[in-house]
Protein backbone atom coordinates (compact mmCIF):
# COMPACT_ATOMS: atom_id res chain seq x y z
CA UNK A 1 0.00 0.00 0.00
CA UNK A 2 1.24 3.74 -1.27
CA UNK A 3 0.60 7.20 0.20
CA UNK A 4 1.04 10.51 -0.97
CA UNK A 5 -0.12 13.71 -1.04
CA UNK A 6 0.35 17.15 -2.96
CA UNK A 7 -1.51 20.58 -2.98
CA UNK A 8 -3.10 22.64 -5.41
CA UNK A 9 -5.74 25.46 -5.38
CA UNK A 10 -9.35 25.74 -6.45
CA UNK A 11 -10.87 28.89 -7.45
CA UNK A 12 -14.11 30.43 -6.40
CA UNK A 13 -14.57 33.45 -7.99
CA UNK A 14 -10.81 35.13 -7.86
CA UNK A 15 -10.32 33.94 -4.29
CA UNK A 16 -8.69 30.95 -4.27
CA UNK A 17 -8.94 27.89 -1.82
CA UNK A 18 -5.55 25.48 -1.27
CA UNK A 19 -6.33 21.66 -1.83
CA UNK A 20 -4.97 18.40 -0.52
CA UNK A 21 -4.75 15.81 -2.85
CA UNK A 22 -4.32 12.44 -1.88
CA UNK A 23 -3.57 9.21 -3.64
CA UNK A 24 -4.08 6.33 -2.15
CA UNK A 25 -2.83 2.81 -3.76
CA UNK A 26 -3.93 -0.32 -2.49
CA UNK A 27 -3.79 -4.30 -3.65
CA UNK A 28 -7.05 -5.07 -5.97
CA UNK A 29 -8.08 -4.94 -9.59
CA UNK A 30 -6.93 -1.98 -11.35
CA UNK A 31 -9.37 1.02 -10.94
CA UNK A 32 -9.16 5.00 -11.20
CA UNK A 33 -11.37 6.70 -8.39
CA UNK A 34 -11.41 10.40 -8.22
CA UNK A 35 -13.66 11.80 -4.86
CA UNK A 36 -13.82 15.43 -3.71
CA UNK A 37 -16.78 16.92 -5.38
CA UNK A 38 -15.02 17.28 -8.67
CA UNK A 39 -16.85 18.31 -12.05
CA UNK A 40 -16.84 16.92 -15.69
CA UNK A 41 -13.59 18.57 -16.67
CA UNK A 42 -11.89 17.77 -13.33
CA UNK A 43 -13.44 13.99 -13.66
CA UNK A 44 -11.96 13.75 -17.29
CA UNK A 45 -8.58 14.08 -15.63
CA UNK A 46 -8.48 10.76 -14.58
CA UNK A 47 -7.35 9.92 -18.80
CA UNK A 48 -5.27 12.68 -19.31
CA UNK A 49 -2.98 11.81 -16.67
CA UNK A 50 -2.98 8.88 -16.67
CA UNK A 51 -2.01 9.63 -20.59
CA UNK A 52 0.70 12.02 -19.43
CA UNK A 53 2.54 9.85 -17.06
CA UNK A 54 2.80 6.64 -19.39
CA UNK A 55 4.35 9.00 -22.36
CA UNK A 56 6.41 10.81 -20.16
CA UNK A 57 8.49 7.08 -19.24
CA UNK A 58 6.81 6.66 -16.21
CA UNK A 59 4.72 3.38 -15.11
CA UNK A 60 1.18 3.68 -14.19
CA UNK A 61 0.87 1.32 -10.89
CA UNK A 62 -1.77 -1.41 -11.69
CA UNK A 63 -3.85 -1.48 -8.30
CA UNK A 64 -6.67 0.06 -7.10
CA UNK A 65 -5.91 4.00 -6.98
CA UNK A 66 -8.26 6.61 -5.23
CA UNK A 67 -7.66 9.96 -5.48
CA UNK A 68 -9.38 12.20 -2.80
CA UNK A 69 -8.98 16.05 -3.29
CA UNK A 70 -10.01 18.12 0.17
CA UNK A 71 -11.83 19.55 1.93
CA UNK A 72 -14.74 17.33 -0.26
CA UNK A 73 -17.20 20.49 0.62
CA UNK A 74 -15.32 22.96 -1.89
CA UNK A 75 -16.64 22.76 -5.49
CA UNK A 76 -13.44 21.63 -7.64
CA UNK A 77 -13.03 22.69 -11.16
CA UNK A 78 -10.85 22.72 -14.47
CA UNK A 79 -7.68 21.23 -15.29
CA UNK A 80 -5.28 23.05 -13.39
CA UNK A 81 -5.31 19.97 -10.83
CA UNK A 82 -3.36 17.74 -12.97
CA UNK A 83 -0.54 18.04 -12.06
CA UNK A 84 -1.02 18.05 -8.63
CA UNK A 85 -2.78 14.32 -9.61
CA UNK A 86 -0.02 13.26 -11.57
CA UNK A 87 2.49 13.77 -8.75
CA UNK A 88 0.18 12.49 -5.88
CA UNK A 89 -0.10 9.35 -8.08
CA UNK A 90 3.72 8.83 -8.65
CA UNK A 91 4.57 9.39 -4.91
CA UNK A 92 2.13 6.77 -4.27
CA UNK A 93 3.71 4.45 -6.29
CA UNK A 94 7.17 5.60 -5.06
CA UNK A 95 8.44 7.14 -8.61
CA UNK A 96 9.30 10.11 -6.81
CA UNK A 97 9.52 10.85 -2.56
CA UNK A 98 6.56 11.27 -1.21
CA UNK A 99 8.24 14.22 1.55
CA UNK A 100 9.23 15.96 -1.71
CA UNK A 101 5.83 17.12 -2.74
CA UNK A 102 3.80 17.19 0.63
CA UNK A 103 4.50 20.79 1.39
CA UNK A 104 4.22 21.82 -2.84
CA UNK A 105 1.48 23.35 -4.57
CA UNK A 106 1.17 22.37 -8.13
CA UNK A 107 -1.12 24.18 -10.67
CA UNK A 108 -0.81 23.10 -13.99
CA UNK A 109 -2.88 20.89 -16.87
CA UNK A 110 -1.40 18.13 -18.49
CA UNK A 111 -1.79 17.26 -22.35
CA UNK A 112 -1.44 13.51 -23.41
CA UNK A 113 2.02 13.49 -24.21
CA UNK A 114 2.91 15.19 -20.56
CA UNK A 115 3.29 18.75 -21.36
CA UNK A 116 2.19 20.36 -19.37
CA UNK A 117 -0.41 23.70 -19.79
CA UNK A 118 -1.23 26.33 -19.19
CA UNK A 119 -4.42 27.54 -17.12
CA UNK A 120 -6.26 30.62 -16.31
CA UNK A 121 -5.94 31.90 -12.65
CA UNK A 122 -2.45 31.34 -11.60
CA UNK A 123 -2.34 34.80 -9.70
CA UNK A 124 -4.94 34.50 -7.55
CA UNK A 125 -4.44 30.93 -7.25
CA UNK A 126 -0.61 31.58 -5.61
CA UNK A 127 -1.75 34.51 -4.00
CA UNK A 128 -4.34 31.87 -2.14
CA UNK A 129 -1.29 29.71 -1.27
CA UNK A 130 0.96 32.30 -0.13
CA UNK A 131 -1.68 33.62 2.29
CA UNK A 132 -1.93 30.09 3.49
CA UNK A 133 1.78 29.99 4.10
CA UNK A 134 2.96 27.88 1.38
CA UNK A 135 6.61 29.12 -0.22
CA UNK A 136 7.19 27.04 -3.64
CA UNK A 137 4.96 26.37 -6.52
CA UNK A 138 4.87 24.68 -9.41
CA UNK A 139 3.02 26.11 -12.62
CA UNK A 140 3.25 26.11 -16.58
CA UNK A 141 6.11 28.09 -18.08
CA UNK A 142 4.09 30.59 -19.44
CA UNK A 143 3.03 31.65 -16.50
CA UNK A 144 5.88 31.59 -14.45
CA UNK A 145 6.23 35.19 -14.81
CA UNK A 146 2.66 35.69 -13.71
CA UNK A 147 3.28 33.31 -10.30
CA UNK A 148 6.39 35.61 -9.66
CA UNK A 149 4.44 38.58 -9.05
CA UNK A 150 3.74 37.02 -5.46
CA UNK A 151 6.45 38.24 -3.30
CA UNK A 152 7.83 35.29 -1.23
CA UNK A 153 6.72 32.78 -3.34
CA UNK A 154 9.88 30.80 -5.21
CA UNK A 155 8.42 29.50 -8.06
CA UNK A 156 9.27 26.39 -10.51
CA UNK A 157 8.43 26.50 -14.28
CA UNK A 158 8.10 23.41 -15.86
CA UNK A 159 7.43 22.97 -19.81
CA UNK A 160 6.77 19.08 -19.42
CA UNK A 161 5.76 16.27 -16.64
CA UNK A 162 8.87 14.44 -17.67
CA UNK A 163 10.90 17.70 -16.23
CA UNK A 164 9.29 18.09 -13.26
CA UNK A 165 9.81 14.27 -12.54
CA UNK A 166 13.47 14.71 -12.95
CA UNK A 167 13.92 17.68 -10.50
CA UNK A 168 11.88 15.78 -7.92
CA UNK A 169 14.27 12.47 -8.29
CA UNK A 170 17.22 14.59 -8.80
CA UNK A 171 17.93 13.52 -11.90
CA UNK A 172 19.52 15.08 -15.19
CA UNK A 173 16.40 17.30 -16.54
CA UNK A 174 15.84 16.38 -20.35
CA UNK A 175 15.61 19.61 -22.50
CA UNK A 176 12.08 19.65 -24.35
CA UNK A 177 11.94 20.42 -28.01
CA UNK A 178 11.78 24.27 -28.62
CA UNK A 179 8.75 25.78 -30.88
CA UNK A 180 9.53 25.93 -34.42
CA UNK A 181 10.31 29.68 -35.13
CA UNK A 182 7.31 30.84 -37.00
CA UNK A 183 4.75 27.91 -35.74
CA UNK A 184 2.45 28.68 -33.58
CA UNK A 185 2.48 27.66 -29.97
CA UNK A 186 -0.44 25.65 -28.81
CA UNK A 187 0.34 26.08 -25.23
CA UNK A 188 -0.59 29.94 -25.68
CA UNK A 189 -4.63 28.82 -26.27
CA UNK A 190 -4.56 28.07 -22.05
CA UNK A 191 -3.73 31.79 -21.63
CA UNK A 192 -5.62 33.85 -23.83
CA UNK A 193 -9.40 32.78 -24.43
CA UNK A 194 -11.04 34.90 -27.80
CA UNK A 195 -14.37 36.44 -26.67
CA UNK A 196 -14.04 36.55 -23.04
CA UNK A 197 -13.47 39.72 -22.51
CA UNK A 198 -16.13 41.80 -23.81
CA UNK A 199 -14.09 44.21 -25.29
CA UNK A 200 -11.94 44.88 -22.06
CA UNK A 201 -7.98 45.07 -22.15
CA UNK A 202 -5.73 47.42 -21.07
CA UNK A 203 -6.10 50.25 -23.86
CA UNK A 204 -4.60 52.75 -22.48
CA UNK A 205 -0.91 50.85 -22.47
CA UNK A 206 -0.89 50.36 -26.51
CA UNK A 207 1.41 52.68 -28.13
CA UNK A 208 -1.21 54.43 -30.54
CA UNK A 209 -3.38 54.84 -27.43
CA UNK A 210 -5.85 57.84 -28.82
CA UNK A 211 -5.03 61.00 -27.33
CA UNK A 212 -7.38 63.94 -26.23
CA UNK A 213 -6.34 66.53 -27.79
CA UNK A 214 -8.14 64.87 -31.31
CA UNK A 215 -11.40 65.95 -29.69
CA UNK A 216 -12.75 69.22 -31.57
CA UNK A 217 -14.23 71.12 -29.34
CA UNK A 218 -16.56 70.15 -26.56
CA UNK A 219 -15.05 72.30 -23.52
CA UNK A 220 -17.71 71.28 -21.36
CA UNK A 221 -17.40 67.76 -21.85
CA UNK A 222 -13.24 67.49 -22.01
CA UNK A 223 -14.06 69.56 -18.09
CA UNK A 224 -16.41 66.57 -16.95
CA UNK A 225 -13.82 63.92 -18.27
CA UNK A 226 -11.10 65.56 -16.71
CA UNK A 227 -12.95 65.97 -13.00
CA UNK A 228 -14.76 62.24 -13.36
CA UNK A 229 -11.19 61.05 -13.58
CA UNK A 230 -9.86 63.02 -10.72
CA UNK A 231 -12.30 62.18 -8.64
CA UNK A 232 -13.35 58.54 -9.73
CA UNK A 233 -16.91 59.89 -10.68
CA UNK A 234 -19.31 58.15 -13.19
CA UNK A 235 -20.28 60.14 -15.96
CA UNK A 236 -23.47 60.48 -17.86
CA UNK A 237 -22.89 61.88 -21.84
CA UNK A 238 -25.59 63.05 -23.66
CA UNK A 239 -25.99 64.57 -27.34
CA UNK A 240 -26.82 63.79 -30.65
CA UNK A 241 -24.85 61.00 -32.93
CA UNK A 242 -21.79 61.98 -33.94
CA UNK A 243 -20.78 64.85 -31.53
CA UNK A 244 -18.24 62.79 -29.73
CA UNK A 245 -19.11 60.95 -26.75
CA UNK A 246 -17.33 57.40 -28.09
CA UNK A 247 -14.48 59.14 -28.79
CA UNK A 248 -14.43 61.16 -25.12
CA UNK A 249 -14.82 57.61 -23.30
CA UNK A 250 -12.63 55.98 -25.09
CA UNK A 251 -9.86 58.64 -24.13
CA UNK A 252 -10.62 58.28 -20.35
CA UNK A 253 -8.37 55.52 -19.27
CA UNK A 254 -5.09 57.12 -20.76
CA UNK A 255 -6.51 60.16 -18.14
CA UNK A 256 -6.64 57.67 -15.47
CA UNK A 257 -2.88 57.48 -12.84
CA UNK A 258 -1.16 54.27 -13.45
CA UNK A 259 -2.31 51.32 -10.98
CA UNK A 260 -0.91 50.79 -7.46
CA UNK A 261 1.02 47.73 -7.23
CA UNK A 262 -1.74 46.51 -5.26
CA UNK A 263 -4.13 47.63 -7.62
CA UNK A 264 -2.17 46.35 -10.55
CA UNK A 265 -2.29 42.62 -8.54
CA UNK A 266 -6.26 43.09 -8.28
CA UNK A 267 -6.77 43.50 -11.62
CA UNK A 268 -4.49 40.98 -13.05
CA UNK A 269 -6.40 38.30 -10.60
CA UNK A 270 -9.53 39.42 -12.05
CA UNK A 271 -7.67 39.43 -16.13
CA UNK A 272 -5.78 35.96 -15.31
CA UNK A 273 -9.30 34.55 -14.02
CA UNK A 274 -11.38 35.49 -16.95
CA UNK A 275 -9.06 34.35 -19.60
CA UNK A 276 -8.06 37.61 -21.13
CA UNK A 277 -4.35 38.79 -19.66
CA UNK A 278 -2.17 38.97 -22.68
CA UNK A 279 0.73 36.55 -22.43
CA UNK A 280 4.04 38.37 -21.91
CA UNK A 281 2.25 40.88 -19.78
CA UNK A 282 1.87 39.15 -16.42
CA UNK A 283 0.91 42.36 -14.81
CA UNK A 284 -1.72 45.18 -15.70
CA UNK A 285 -0.33 48.53 -14.73
CA UNK A 286 -2.92 51.08 -16.62
CA UNK A 287 -6.58 50.85 -16.35
CA UNK A 288 -8.70 48.39 -18.47
CA UNK A 289 -11.09 49.16 -20.59
CA UNK A 290 -14.33 47.33 -20.90
CA UNK A 291 -16.90 48.23 -23.57
CA UNK A 292 -19.92 45.53 -23.57
CA UNK A 293 -22.38 45.51 -26.48
CA UNK A 294 -25.99 46.88 -25.73
CA UNK A 295 -27.47 43.34 -26.59
CA UNK A 296 -25.16 42.17 -23.32
CA UNK A 297 -27.38 40.54 -20.71
CA UNK A 298 -27.29 41.00 -16.85
CA UNK A 299 -25.41 37.68 -16.09
CA UNK A 300 -22.64 38.92 -18.70
CA UNK A 301 -22.27 42.79 -16.92
CA UNK A 302 -22.63 41.88 -13.36
CA UNK A 303 -21.28 37.70 -13.68
CA UNK A 304 -22.86 34.73 -13.99
CA UNK A 305 -22.25 31.21 -15.75
CA UNK A 306 -23.00 27.70 -15.47
CA UNK A 307 -21.74 26.15 -11.72
CA UNK A 308 -19.66 29.08 -9.83
CA UNK A 309 -19.99 32.48 -11.20
CA UNK A 310 -17.45 33.74 -13.54
CA UNK A 311 -16.72 37.51 -13.83
CA UNK A 312 -18.57 40.10 -15.91
CA UNK A 313 -17.79 43.45 -17.43
CA UNK A 314 -18.28 44.98 -14.10
CA UNK A 315 -15.58 43.39 -12.40
CA UNK A 316 -13.57 43.51 -15.84
CA UNK A 317 -13.17 46.85 -15.62
CA UNK A 318 -12.26 47.28 -11.74
CA UNK A 319 -10.08 50.04 -11.20
CA UNK A 320 -10.80 51.44 -14.40
CA UNK A 321 -13.81 52.31 -17.11
CA UNK A 322 -16.90 50.58 -18.06
CA UNK A 323 -18.19 52.22 -20.69
CA UNK A 324 -21.73 51.39 -21.90
CA UNK A 325 -22.35 52.71 -25.47
CA UNK A 326 -26.32 53.33 -26.35
CA UNK A 327 -27.23 52.84 -22.96
CA UNK A 328 -30.75 53.44 -23.00
CA UNK A 329 -30.53 50.50 -25.48
CA UNK A 330 -29.65 48.03 -22.79
CA UNK A 331 -31.64 45.76 -20.98
CA UNK A 332 -33.72 47.12 -17.60
CA UNK A 333 -32.96 44.91 -15.47
CA UNK A 334 -29.18 44.82 -16.79
CA UNK A 335 -28.67 48.44 -15.90
CA UNK A 336 -30.56 48.11 -12.80
CA UNK A 337 -28.09 45.63 -11.50
CA UNK A 338 -25.14 47.84 -11.58
CA UNK A 339 -27.00 49.46 -8.66
CA UNK A 340 -25.13 47.44 -5.82
CA UNK A 341 -21.47 47.58 -7.71
CA UNK A 342 -21.37 51.27 -7.95
CA UNK A 343 -22.58 51.82 -4.39
CA UNK A 344 -19.94 48.87 -3.11
CA UNK A 345 -17.33 48.33 -5.10
CA UNK A 346 -18.01 45.06 -5.29
CA UNK A 347 -20.76 42.73 -6.44
CA UNK A 348 -22.20 39.31 -4.51
CA UNK A 349 -23.46 36.74 -6.92
CA UNK A 350 -25.33 33.93 -5.51
CA UNK A 351 -26.44 30.81 -7.45
CA UNK A 352 -26.84 26.86 -6.85
CA UNK A 353 -23.36 26.33 -6.27
CA UNK A 354 -22.28 28.78 -4.31
CA UNK A 355 -21.63 32.48 -3.42
CA UNK A 356 -19.18 34.83 -4.72
CA UNK A 357 -18.20 37.88 -4.31
CA UNK A 358 -16.14 39.92 -6.89
CA UNK A 359 -14.23 42.96 -6.92
CA UNK A 360 -15.97 45.94 -9.07
CA UNK A 361 -14.60 49.24 -8.34
CA UNK A 362 -14.72 50.80 -11.83
CA UNK A 363 -15.80 54.71 -13.18
CA UNK A 364 -18.84 54.02 -15.26
CA UNK A 365 -19.08 56.54 -18.35
CA UNK A 366 -23.22 56.18 -19.82
CA UNK A 367 -23.68 57.69 -23.80
CA UNK A 368 -27.01 57.90 -24.45
CA UNK A 369 -28.97 59.98 -27.40
CA UNK A 370 -31.90 62.75 -26.33
CA UNK A 371 -34.25 60.00 -28.58
CA UNK A 372 -34.41 57.16 -30.72
CA UNK A 373 -33.54 59.06 -33.67
CA UNK A 374 -30.93 61.37 -32.05
CA UNK A 375 -32.10 64.49 -33.39
CA UNK A 376 -34.14 65.49 -30.74
CA UNK A 377 -32.14 68.68 -29.28
CA UNK A 378 -30.73 69.57 -32.56
CA UNK A 379 -32.83 72.29 -34.21
CA UNK A 380 -34.34 72.10 -37.92
CA UNK A 381 -33.02 68.49 -37.75
CA UNK A 382 -36.18 66.88 -38.22
CA UNK A 383 -36.93 64.59 -35.22
CA UNK A 384 -40.51 63.02 -35.85
CA UNK A 385 -40.16 60.83 -32.60
CA UNK A 386 -43.50 61.10 -30.74
CA UNK A 387 -43.39 63.09 -27.33
CA UNK A 388 -43.96 59.91 -25.54
CA UNK A 389 -41.54 57.93 -27.62
CA UNK A 390 -39.21 60.30 -26.15
CA UNK A 391 -40.26 60.25 -23.05
CA UNK A 392 -40.03 56.19 -22.86
CA UNK A 393 -36.39 56.11 -24.36
CA UNK A 394 -35.45 58.50 -21.85
CA UNK A 395 -37.33 56.91 -19.04
CA UNK A 396 -35.26 53.57 -19.52
CA UNK A 397 -32.30 55.19 -17.45
CA UNK A 398 -34.24 54.93 -13.97
CA UNK A 399 -34.01 57.49 -11.50
CA UNK A 400 -32.39 54.98 -9.06
CA UNK A 401 -29.44 54.61 -11.26
CA UNK A 402 -28.89 58.07 -12.33
CA UNK A 403 -28.84 59.74 -9.53
CA UNK A 404 -25.85 57.08 -8.86
CA UNK A 405 -24.01 59.30 -11.87
CA UNK A 406 -22.40 62.24 -10.53
CA UNK A 407 -21.79 64.26 -13.90
CA UNK A 408 -24.07 64.45 -16.64
CA UNK A 409 -22.80 66.41 -19.67
CA UNK A 410 -25.11 67.72 -22.12
CA UNK A 411 -22.42 66.90 -25.43
CA UNK A 412 -23.43 69.67 -28.34
CA UNK A 413 -22.65 69.20 -31.65
CA UNK A 414 -19.23 70.30 -32.67
CA UNK A 415 -19.49 73.51 -34.66
CA UNK A 416 -17.37 74.23 -37.86
CA UNK A 417 -14.70 76.56 -36.68
CA UNK A 418 -13.92 73.79 -33.79
CA UNK A 419 -14.33 70.86 -36.49
CA UNK A 420 -12.41 72.34 -39.19
CA UNK A 421 -9.89 74.68 -37.05
CA UNK A 422 -7.02 76.97 -39.32
CA UNK A 423 -8.69 79.85 -40.73
CA UNK A 424 -11.92 78.91 -38.97
CA UNK A 425 -10.60 79.71 -35.41
CA UNK A 426 -10.57 76.35 -34.21
CA UNK A 427 -7.95 75.49 -31.86
CA UNK A 428 -6.16 72.64 -30.85
CA UNK A 429 -7.35 70.85 -27.41
CA UNK A 430 -5.02 70.05 -24.60
CA UNK A 431 -3.37 66.58 -25.18
CA UNK A 432 -4.12 63.29 -22.99
CA UNK A 433 -0.41 63.84 -20.96
CA UNK A 434 -1.32 67.38 -19.88
CA UNK A 435 -4.67 66.27 -18.72
CA UNK A 436 -3.59 63.22 -17.02
CA UNK A 437 -0.23 65.39 -15.09
CA UNK A 438 -3.22 67.79 -13.78
CA UNK A 439 -5.53 64.67 -12.67
CA UNK A 440 -2.40 62.91 -11.05
CA UNK A 441 -1.99 66.11 -8.42
CA UNK A 442 -5.54 66.18 -7.73
CA UNK A 443 -5.35 62.45 -7.02
CA UNK A 444 -1.80 62.86 -5.02
CA UNK A 445 -3.64 66.06 -2.98
CA UNK A 446 -7.14 63.87 -2.16
CA UNK A 447 -4.50 60.87 -1.40
CA UNK A 448 -2.86 63.12 1.50
CA UNK A 449 -6.00 63.92 2.74
CA UNK A 450 -7.78 60.99 3.11
CA UNK A 451 -4.42 59.25 4.63
CA UNK A 452 -5.34 56.67 7.29
CA UNK A 453 -9.00 56.37 5.83
CA UNK A 454 -9.96 53.59 3.85
CA UNK A 455 -10.94 56.24 1.00
CA UNK A 456 -8.52 57.42 -1.86
CA UNK A 457 -10.78 59.43 -4.17
CA UNK A 458 -13.36 61.69 -3.54
CA UNK A 459 -15.91 59.87 -4.90
CA UNK A 460 -15.25 57.21 -2.41
CA UNK A 461 -15.78 59.42 0.86
CA UNK A 462 -19.53 59.00 2.67
CA UNK A 463 -21.47 62.22 2.61
CA UNK A 464 -21.60 62.36 6.14
CA UNK A 465 -17.68 63.09 6.35
CA UNK A 466 -17.75 65.40 4.22
CA UNK A 467 -20.25 67.59 5.99
CA UNK A 468 -18.33 67.09 8.90
CA UNK A 469 -14.83 66.70 9.54
CA UNK A 470 -14.39 68.23 5.94
CA UNK A 471 -16.55 71.52 5.17
CA UNK A 472 -16.58 73.55 2.19
CA UNK A 473 -16.10 77.19 2.99
CA UNK A 474 -18.96 79.21 4.71
CA UNK A 475 -21.56 79.77 2.58
CA UNK A 476 -20.27 77.70 -0.46
CA UNK A 477 -23.15 75.76 -0.42
CA UNK A 478 -25.83 78.37 -0.30
CA UNK A 479 -27.08 77.16 -4.26
CA UNK A 480 -26.79 73.16 -3.38
CA UNK A 481 -29.04 73.99 -0.29
CA UNK A 482 -31.34 75.84 -2.75
CA UNK A 483 -31.71 73.70 -5.24
CA UNK A 484 -32.38 70.59 -2.45
CA UNK A 485 -35.52 72.84 -1.44
CA UNK A 486 -36.61 73.38 -4.74
CA UNK A 487 -36.66 69.44 -5.20
CA UNK A 488 -33.72 69.34 -8.20
CA UNK A 489 -31.51 67.60 -5.65
CA UNK A 490 -32.08 64.37 -3.77
CA UNK A 491 -29.72 63.51 0.20
CA UNK A 492 -27.65 61.20 -2.05
CA UNK A 493 -27.49 63.84 -4.73
CA UNK A 494 -26.52 66.82 -2.23
CA UNK A 495 -23.77 64.28 -1.33
CA UNK A 496 -22.88 63.73 -4.40
CA UNK A 497 -22.22 67.09 -5.23
CA UNK A 498 -20.31 68.10 -2.60
CA UNK A 499 -17.74 65.00 -3.52
CA UNK A 500 -17.43 66.43 -7.11
CA UNK A 501 -16.80 70.14 -5.48
CA UNK A 502 -13.83 68.93 -3.68
CA UNK A 503 -12.25 67.21 -6.47
CA UNK A 504 -12.74 70.75 -8.32
CA UNK A 505 -11.15 71.97 -5.83
CA UNK A 506 -8.41 69.51 -5.71
CA UNK A 507 -7.88 70.56 -9.70
CA UNK A 508 -7.49 73.95 -8.68
CA UNK A 509 -5.07 73.40 -5.51
CA UNK A 510 -7.89 74.96 -2.92
CA UNK A 511 -7.58 73.60 0.32
CA UNK A 512 -11.51 73.31 0.36
CA UNK A 513 -14.37 73.81 -2.05
CA UNK A 514 -15.60 77.47 -2.35
CA UNK A 515 -18.59 78.79 -3.96
CA UNK A 516 -17.51 78.75 -7.60
CA UNK A 517 -16.48 74.98 -7.11
CA UNK A 518 -20.20 73.93 -5.66
CA UNK A 519 -21.39 75.70 -8.66
CA UNK A 520 -19.56 74.24 -11.06
CA UNK A 521 -20.19 70.78 -9.61
CA UNK A 522 -24.02 71.60 -9.43
CA UNK A 523 -24.05 72.49 -13.34
CA UNK A 524 -22.26 69.35 -14.19
CA UNK A 525 -24.71 67.38 -12.26
CA UNK A 526 -28.12 69.10 -12.62
CA UNK A 527 -27.30 70.88 -16.71
CA UNK A 528 -28.44 74.40 -15.38
CA UNK A 529 -26.34 76.27 -16.41
CA UNK A 530 -24.44 78.45 -13.42
CA UNK A 531 -22.03 81.27 -14.89
CA UNK A 532 -19.28 78.92 -15.38
CA UNK A 533 -16.93 78.94 -17.77
CA UNK A 534 -17.10 76.04 -20.05
CA UNK A 535 -13.38 75.42 -20.16
CA UNK A 536 -11.61 74.05 -16.77
CA UNK A 537 -8.80 76.42 -17.06
CA UNK A 538 -10.67 79.56 -16.87
CA UNK A 539 -13.44 77.82 -14.78
CA UNK A 540 -10.81 76.76 -12.15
Amino acid sequence: MGFARACSVALVGVEGVVVEVQADLEPGVAAFTLVGLPDKSLVESRDRVRAAVVNSGAEWPQKKLTVGLSPASVPKGGSGFDLAVACAVLGAAERIDPSRIADLVLIGELGLDGRVRPVRGVLPAVLAAAEAGYRQVVVPERTAGEASLVPGISVLGVRSLRQLIAVLADEPVPDEEPVEEGRPDAMLAGLLVPGAGLGAGPAAEQADAPDLADVAGQHRARTGLEVAAAGGHHLLLSGPPGAGKTMLAERLPAVLPPLSRRQSLEVTAVHSVAGILPPGEPLVRRAPYCAPHHSATMQSLVGGGNGLPRPGAVSLAHRGVLFLDEAPEFSGKALDALRQPLESGHVVIARSAGVVRLPARFLMVLAANPCPCGRHTLHGAGCECPAAVIRRYQARLSGPLLDRVDLRIEVEPVSRSDLLGGAGGGSRGESTAVVAARVQEARARAATRLEGTPWTVNSEVPGHELRTRWGPAPGALAAAERDVERGLLTARGLDRVLRVAWTVADLAGRDRPEAQDVALALELRTGIARGIPAQIGAAL
